[in-house]
């Protein structure tokens, strides 16, 4: 009789069994989505990291939206990283395998959203707090079955003296059974705990993606500057080739002015000798023409002749100075 009274209780207290399906997830449309991933940059200050402080970021988001009994808070998460998971997976495809982002329609949003540009485009929302948890979706709990009665049995053993407790089993895809234990609010307190920890893996994931965005934003802009310091060494190199070049054609053209100094002495000793030769030439004319005026009678014709080739001679003489002077 005893075991039979802790069975009728079990199934009397299975109160949450039928109220929402386990495997029922609402699929929003695509005008949906869109404000769902602009409301989610919008409002990033509200996913502080504290203490349940996604769930009621969540919890805001789906109610502006008036998803707030379609969706809970948790499924509205797993719909984010969903959409940041898609999103990596197109940005950063694997090796080998080539996909266009543009094929799917939240690409551009999405790397707005993740690179802190669509802030304002959505309205700023405020968390709603804890008296109105009732206007929202509670989580979906595995449907609890009927426990042996074996296990009731040491159940009740162990309880003895205590408080009423309800003793359930949960199983999972593969089989295996867990008792849960409700009773004194554990359930409310369990659920929190496990959404915390959710929620702080969440919060460093965003935080993991910020720093890698920067990151990218920091590579870029070094990358930039590498090619800017490449061209700027190219056109150096271009620089010196030319000055290379220059100076080449100025040692030949200062081997060739050595070349022409060369013949310019040269010649400036010839031109020196000949004129040294106009000036001995000069003064045996001198001499020449103060001999007396009778030796000049005496030759008679012949005197003639020597007065010609002195003309001769001073023109020559004349025309040896204007060329020692233009030189």
């Amino acid at each position: 009789m005893e075991t039979t009274e802790h069975q009728d209780h079990l199934y009397t207290n299975n109160e949450d069994d039928d109220s929402i399906p386990v495997d029922f997830t609402y699929k929003m449309k695509r005008e949906e989505v869109e404000e769902f991933v602009k409301l989610r940059a919008s409002n990033d200050h509200l996913f502080s990291g504290k203490r349940y402080a996604s769930m009621w970021a969540w919890s805001a988001i789906l109610k502006h939206m008036g998803l707030q009994c379609k969706m809970s808070h948790y499924q509205a998460s797993k719909k984010w990283e969903n959409l940041k998971k898609r999103y990596k997976e197109l940005k950063y495809p694997p090796e080998g395998v080539t996909e266009c982002p543009n094929t799917w329609f939240l690409f551009s949003l999405m790397d707005d959203a993740l690179h802190d540009r669509l802030q304002g485009k959505a309205p700023i929302l405020t968390a709603p707090n804890d008296s109105s948890n009732g206007d929202f979706l509670p989580r979906c709990r595995p449907r609890k079955r009927r426990a042996p009665v074996t296990e009731i049995s040491l159940a009740n053993d162990l309880i003895a003296g205590g408080p009423e407790i309800e003793i359930t089993l949960s199983g999972d895809e593969d089989g295996e059974e867990a008792v849960t234990l409700e009773g004194s609010g554990l359930t409310k307190g369990c659920t929190l705990e496990v959404f915390d920890k959710e929620d702080g893996r969440n919060n460093d994931s965003h935080k993991m993606d910020r720093e890698r965005a920067l990151w990218r934003r920091e590579k870029a802009v070094l990358d930039r500057e590498l090619a800017a310091l490449e061209r700027a060494r190219a056109l150096l190199d271009r620089e010196k080739a030319t000055l290379e070049r220059e100076r080449a054609i100025i040692e030949r053209e200062r081997a060739l002015m050595e070349k022409e100094k060369v013949i310019l002495d040269k010649e400036r000793d010839v031109v020196h000798n000949e004129r040294v030769a106009l000036e001995k030439e000069k003064a045996s004319l001198n001499r020449t023409s103060t001999e007396p005026a009778r030796a000049e009678e005496e030759t008679g014709s012949s005197g003639a002749v020597n007065s010609e080739t002195t003309d001769r001679k001073k023109q020559l003489l004349y025309l040896f100075e204007k060329l020692l002077e233009g030189i």
